[in-house]
């Protein structure tokens, strides 16, 4: 009798845990709105349909089957292939399918063991490196670090980034640090390693994504501070980055979500250097690279301003001209955000190339305990030259995504 029970009550406990969607499809239209579009990432909740769905176009009376790929939020990811005019409208129909299996998609996501590499096909996008990187030997080993992104390429293979030049062994990659963070009334540098009052730490990985549409990962962060008689984390912060399955360029998003780890606020005080950094490959001086912002500012000009994007194009040996374009999000703190530049006076003159996002260079920001704090980047590397045409389109794609409808 009790054998009967128990297995009476595991099958009636694996039926109440299984999740049961009731629609089976949907139609999505998807407006272009006011710009055009070439190649615009799409996202539309469809969770009522499960992780598993097909995507189709409707275009007059054929359905052209469509890559896609759902998150673990519910949230349908595709890309708008081709021009989409402005104003302009497309049908899509999405039905539930099969189970999937991910690992076949071009967008994978490989840990070595040391980190996450983000590769489309055989092309390598980012490395996010997740344990700890220590100097050289002989130099202070509280220039250790873990948790930032290095290499990012160009699509030709061009690294675009620098870690522990000899000129700041603290400089890693694109990291995001603050320079200025104060708690319990007292002050500490996070960004500065050498001054020993606190650093920025990989903890684990939460997840990774691979598929048709893009790869990534979500990564937890801790923030310490070095007090006279232990360390102690003050905050705590999530790194999402997904790669997607574009066309003529690398194409990432980075997004920071920062929070108190205990129960008292924590102060970003206003400082020159902060938030989301990136120092350029050492290939890149005054001689050989140049800065553009949405705002038509170039090098001199740049410190200090604010802007909506930037890029930075530069020579990479013989392998051809490559570049960055920075895009942040108008929903980001202080945006358009200040921007900390070195311009081409910088490091002893050599003018090497270094951009910092820094949402608090002017003011204050102040981050209270059981809230998030989300700050969004649109990173997009590339060969060639860049136009302010083409970056501002980019950034409109990122900032004003098509609109989605679903019936």
């Amino acid at each position: 009798m009790n054998i009967r029970i128990f297995f009476f009550c595991l099958l009636s406990s694996l039926f109440l845990g299984t999740k049961s969607y009731g629609q089976k499809q949907l139609i999505l239209t998807v407006n272009a709105g006011d710009y055009n579009r070439n190649e615009s990432v799409v996202s539309a909740d469809v969770s009522v349909l499960g992780t598993d769905v097909d995507l189709y176009e409707i275009v007059g009376k054929k359905k052209i089957k469509t890559a896609c790929q759902v998150d673990e939020d519910g949230i349908l990811h595709w890309v708008l292939s081709g021009k989409t005019a402005s104003g302009v409208t497309r049908t899509y129909l999405v039905k539930r399918t099969k189970k999937k299996d991910t690992s076949r998609g071009d967008m994978q996501t490989i840990n070595n063991g040391k980190a996450l590499i983000l590769k489309n096909g055989d092309t390598e996008i980012l490395h996010y490196n997740y344990a700890t990187v220590y100097p050289p030997e002989g130099v202070d080993p509280a220039y250790q670090r873990s948790g930032f992104i290095h290499p990012a390429y160009s699509p030709k293979g061009n690294v675009l980034t620098a870690i522990q030049p000899k000129d700041h062994y603290h400089h890693y990659g694109i990291w995001n640090p603050w320079t200025r963070v104060e708690y319990e009334g007292k002050v500490y540098d996070l960004w500065n390693l050498r001054d020993k009052q606190g650093t920025v730490r990989a903890r684990d990985i939460r997840t990774t994504y691979n598929g048709d549409v893009f790869n990534g990962y979500a990564a937890n962060l801790d923030h310490y501070i070095f007090t006279a008689v232990n360390e102690k984390v003050i905050m705590n912060e999530v790194w999402n980055v997904k790669a997607w399955n574009v066309t003529g360029g690398l194409l990432w998003d980075f997004e920071s979500v920062l929070s108190p780890s205990t129960a008292l606020p924590v102060l970003i005080k206003a400082y020159r250097y902060a938030g989301f950094g990136w120092r350029a490959t050492q290939e890149w001086t005054k001689e050989n690279c140049e800065m553009f912002t949405s705002e038509g500012k170039t090098r001199q000009e740049i410190d200090g301003t604010n802007a909506r994007w930037i890029y930075v194009t530069g020579q990479c040996g013989e392998n051809g001209r490559s570049g960055f374009l920075v895009m942040g999000s108008p929903e980001n703190y202080n945006a358009p955000e200040p921007l900390r530049i070195w311009d081409e006076k910088a490091n002893g003159g050599r003018g090497d190339a270094f951009v910092n996002f820094a949402p608090t260079k002017n003011e204050d920001w102040l981050l209270n305990s059981g809230n998030k704090y989300r700050l969004r980047y649109r990173i997009f590397t590339f060969d060639g030259e860049m136009t302010k045409g083409r970056a501002e389109s980019l950034w409109n794609d990122f900032a004003y995504p098509p609109e989605v409808k679903i019936k």
